[in-house]
C-alpha cells in the first residue's frame, strides 16, 4: 500500500508539473484557431507573417517548457522510487547533473528552432559556436580534464563519501564530497583538503574503508 501511495504522489507531482504548460498549449491553439478563421483574412500578408512567427515562437517555447517539466518529473520519479532500491549511489549523484544537462539541451534545441523564424542564419551561428567552443576547450583544458576525471571517479568509485583514505600526498583523510571538478576531504577535523579530481584519478589512492568492509564480510563467512 505504501508503494502504491508513493507512486500516486509522484504521478500527481508529474501531472501538476505539466498541467500549466499543457493548459497554455491548449489556450494558444484555441487563440490561433480564432485568429485563423476570424481575423486572418482581414489582415495584410506582412502582418499575418509576423503574427504567425510570434505564435510559432510561443508554441515552441511552451512545448519546450512542457518537455522540461515532464523530464524533470521523470527524474524526480526515478530519484524517489528507483534510485533508493539500487545498490549503487551513482544514480543519486548523477541525477542532478543529468537534469541540468537535459534542461540546457532542450532550450538550446528550442533556440535553434526559433532563431530561423527571425531570419538568423543557423549554419553560421553553429559554425561560430563550434569555433568558440574549440577556443574555450583549449583555454580550459585543465577544467575539462578535472570534470572528466570527476565522472570517472563517480563511475569507478575508488572511494565514497565517508570513506577513510590516504591521499597521494600522504594525508589520512575522510571523504566529505566528490565534486565535478574537485573533491573535499576532512583532515582529522582540523582542516578541509580540496584536491582536483585529475590528481586523484592519476595517482594511487589507499582506501581503508574498503579493506575493513572486506574483513567484515570474510568474518561473516
Amino acid at each position: 500500500m505504501e508503494k502504491i501511495h508513493k507512486s500516486k504522489v509522484i504521478f500527481l507531482e508529474i501531472l501538476r508539473g505539466v498541467l500549466l504548460p499543457f493548459f497554455f498549449l491548449i489556450l494558444l491553439g484555441s487563440l490561433y484557431s480564432i485568429y485563423r478563421y476570424r481575423f486572418a483574412n482581414s489582415l495584410s500578408s506582412a502582418i499575418q507573417s509576423q503574427i504567425v512567427k510570434y505564435i510559432r515562437t510561443f508554441f515552441i517555447v511552451n512545448i519546450t517548457f512542457l518537455f522540461q517539466r515532464a523530464i524533470g518529473g521523470a527524474f524526480s520519479w526515478y530519484e524517489k522510487k528507483v534510485a533508493p532500491q539500487t545498490k549503487t549511489h551513482l544514480d543519486e549523484e548523477l541525477i542532478p547533473l543529468l537534469r541540468r544537462t537535459a534542461k540546457i539541451g532542450l532550450w538550446v534545441i528550442s533556440l535553434l528552432i526559433i532563431l530561423p523564424l527571425f531570419g538568423v542564419n543557423i549554419t553560421a551561428l553553429v559554425t561560430a559556436l563550434g569555433v568558440g567552443s574549440l577556443a574555450i576547450a583549449l583555454a580550459a583544458q585543465d577544467t575539462i580534464a578535472n570534470i572528466i576525471a570527476g565522472f570517472m571517479i563517480m563511475i569507478d568509485r575508488p572511494f565514497r563519501i565517508g570513506d577513510r583514505i590516504k591521499l597521494p600526498t600522504g594525508e589520512m583523510v575522510t571523504v566529505l564530497d566528490i565534486g565535478i571538478r574537485r573533491s573535499k576531504f576532512s583532515l582529522d577535523e582540523q582542516a578541509i583538503v580540496i584536491v582536483p579530481n585529475l590528481e586523484l584519478s592519476k595517482n594511487k589512492i589507499v582506501n581503508f574503508t574498503y579493506a575493513e568492509e572486506r574483513q567484515k564480510e570474510s568474518a561473516k563467512k
